[in-house]
């Protein structure tokens, strides 16, 4: 009798103080629909969750449970993939279209569900078919457990900022357009701040404003949803301090400027400590090689409490376009916090060593512009997306859907940031490659300079990694491994790979299924540089991917 008054109190205590519970269910219901949206003095019917642009935050604690039903009430086939979440065991709901999950159909629907396993900060989601992710994204934000306070002091309010970029055209159009030409797509006509791009030439268009109070100290949680672009950001007269990436704590340190790439999060406190006023905050865009970007500069208002209505806005200075070795200053200083609370668990030892030689090229075209067609590899194979998902085809041991002969490494080394070849032509095909479960990974993304060289900021679904080195030329398996950094080294989901240059991760295979990995670039992904790790079940129930939802969509 005593035993079961407990548990009666217990559930009582459940129900009337939830605070007591340390996870829990959250339900959300997205609808996918199109929505007449104005930028820049132009309308234009766009796709969107929930009418909103950009879409709803999704609020969660670490290790809740999170169900989202998203229904498809617009003619394009849709999913969402939420980026940064580990999706342990729950491949399921990774959502990028026919690589874990055929797409959601019209008038159909679809229920990802995932729990949110030790992860704690900002992420993001977006739509992962064709460009669909320029308007359907938005900020996840995972609040730490009931009790365990942030490790650094206590903000006094947060602030969601999410960058993007804006095409006056049908996104659709300038990319199947550019598809059929063989060459690159109309670059956007504008950035945004929270859907907002500021003033702009021929349009006094609308600005974000940031409302703070002298003294105040602000968590800002800044997320990069543009599609093609990586971006500086910057506050007017302001220092940030850097505690947060990918939802990664990291050491703190003071930046005037963010360098950010497409699918990467920055959380940064931000103290008032200026005398009143309004105070530019301005994104732009950074490329230090040949390939034509949108050079517009996006900006919206600082505003302290009291600041009269006429006071003049104080300006910045953004980084030249240009600007490398702001972006190496930036990626450089970030490390992993590395406390006992919050170890970096890197691997120290490597089971599978590969190199990933990502870029550009061109293949013959007989319709084409020239007739060649831009396209993008790794490792000399141009990704084609099958028309069954890849997961579904492991999990029911469907053949002819992929093959598991992915090179390990480029199949015809050459020097990959010299001179290109004179034959660069690549084949395509949908290769995956198989990993035994817990097996411990590193992965050089080896930058080339066919056609051009360029930053490559990359992706993996499904684990967060260590960028244990990077260096600029070529990757010197010799000598670069003896500055590796393996006891602090900053852990992310996407890293932008230098231009000419390469980048060392490490992670650890233990989550069974088929995880992605590819350019955030859109255009990149569009053309080819993609590919999918096949991670294989350990042992036991508890080390093997769930069965299938049965709403799981249809091909």
């Amino acid at each position: 009798m005593m035993e079961f008054r407990v548990l009666v109190l217990m559930l009582v205590a459940a129900l009337l103080y939830p605070t007591c519970v340390q996870s829990r269910v959250r339900n959300y219901k997205f609808s996918v629909v199109r929505k007449n949206t104005t930028v820049l003095c132009s309308s234009k019917p766009i796709i969107t969750v929930n009418g909103k642009f950009p879409g709803p935050t999704l609020y969660a604690r670490e290790d809740d449970t999170v169900i989202v039903r998203v229904v498809n009430h617009v003619k394009d086939n849709v999913t969402i993939h939420w980026h940064g979440v580990r999706q342990l065991r729950t491949g399921w709901s990774d959502g990028p279209a026919y690589i874990t999950q055929c797409p959601i159909q019209t008038g159909q629907s679809y229920i990802y569900n995932f729990t949110l396993t030790g992860q704690r900060g900002t992420l993001l989601w977006h739509a992962h078919i064709n460009w669909q992710r320029a308007t359907v994204h938005g900020a996840i934000v995972i609040l730490p457990k009931r009790g365990v306070p942030y490790p650094f002091p206590k903000p006094y309010k947060e602030e969601i900022i999410i960058l993007g970029e804006w095409w006056k055209s049908d996104v659709e159009a300038v990319i199947n357009r550019a598809m059929k030409l063989g060459q690159p797509p109309n670059v956007s006509d504008a950035h945004t701040i929270n859907g907002l791009p500021g003033p702009a030439p021929n349009c006094s268009s609308q600005g974000y404003t940031l409302h703070v109070e002298t003294g105040k100290t602000y968590l800002l949680r800044i997320v990069n949803a543009a599609v093609n672009e990586e971006l500086f950001f910057k506050i007017a007269g302001h220092q940030l301090t850097i505690v947060e990436a990918d939802a990664t704590y990291t050491k703190p340190f003071k930046t005037d400027t963010i360098f950010i790439g497409p699918g990467q999060t920055t959380n940064a406190l931000l103290t008032a400590d200026q005398k009143i006023g309004n105070y530019l905050i301005a994104i732009s865009p950074f490329m230090d090689t040949i390939v034509p970007i949108d050079n517009q500069t996006a900006t919206g208002t600082l505003r302290y409490e009291g600041t009269s209505t006429f006071l003049p806005t104080s300006l910045t200075t953004m980084p030249p376009q240009n600007a490398t070795p702001v972006t190496s200053k930036f990626m450089d200083t970030l490390r992993s916090l590395n406390s006992n609370e919050y170890p970096a668990n890197v691997p120290q030892t490597v089971d599978h060593s590969l190199v990933f030689a990502i870029g550009v090229g061109r293949n013959p075209c007989a319709t084409c512009v020239n007739r060649t067609r831009v396209l993008a590899d790794i490792n000399n194979v141009s990704f084609v997306m099958p028309t069954t998902a890849i997961l579904q085809a492991h999990y029911y041991n469907i053949s002819g859907v992929y093959t598991d002969d992915f090179p390990a490494n480029p199949p015809n080394p050459y020097n990959y940031t010299g001179t290109p070849p004179t034959n660069i032509q690549t084949n395509n095909g949908t290769k995956v490659y198989r990993l035994p479960y817990n097996s411990t990974v590193q992965v050089v993304l080896q930058g080339t300079s066919i056609i051009a060289p360029e930053s490559h900021p990359t992706h993996l679904h499904g684990f967060n990694f260590f960028v244990v080195g990077k260096g600029v030329g070529n990757y010197d398996p010799k000598n670069d491994p003896k500055n590796f950094n393996l006891v602090d080294p900053v852990e992310r989901n996407t890293i932008s790979v230098p231009t000419g240059g390469w980048t060392a991760i490490r992670f650890r295979a233990d989550n069974p299924g088929v995880w992605f990995i590819h350019c955030h670039l859109e255009v990149h992904t569009t053309w080819g540089l993609k590919m999918a790790f096949l991670v294989e079940n350990g042992k036991g129930p508890n080390q093997s991917i769930l069965p299938p939802p049965n709403d799981l969509p249809k091909c």
